[in-house]
């Protein structure tokens, strides 16, 4: 099953390759690594990183919801793929449910702006280490 063919639902599994898969549907893709995420600090370095944010970014949950929302700032059809997302989850309960919020939050404004934002749940190879 191909996630592009049908609007953006909540987070759901990414494809196999999913920056080939996407570009044959014309959807541009970020990954963030959620793998070294410690805090709430980390994390909001791993979006900085992974959505090539400069140093003025907020560093706040309202901040990233304007980023993946701000139509100047993202195309109309975009991915995130958020990886070692499960092992994330599962080592921050709490954070990781206000990250869930925000995105879902994103998903359903873009879509009202008549934007498509994916957002996409990739699993790396497990390494102790990161748990």
């Amino acid at each position: 099953m191909n996630v592009f063919r049908e609007a953006p639902q909540g987070i759901q599994t990414a494809p196999h390759d999913p920056r080939i898969v996407a570009a044959g549907y014309l959807v541009s893709v970020r990954e963030v690594d959620l793998s070294r995420v410690r805090d709430k600090e980390s994390l909001m370095l791993a979006f900085l990183r992974g959505l090539a944010l400069t140093e003025s970014f907020g560093r706040n949950w309202d901040a990233l919801y304007d980023v993946l929302t701000d139509p100047n700032a993202r195309p109309a059809r975009f991915a995130l793929v958020l990886c070692d997302y499960e092992h994330f989850r599962k080592r921050h309960r709490q954070l990781g449910a206000e990250l869930e919020r925000v995105l879902l939050d994103a998903q359903r404004e873009a879509a009202a702006q008549g934007r498509s934002l994916w957002l996409l749940a990739e699993e790396r190879e497990s390494d102790p280490r990161h748990w």
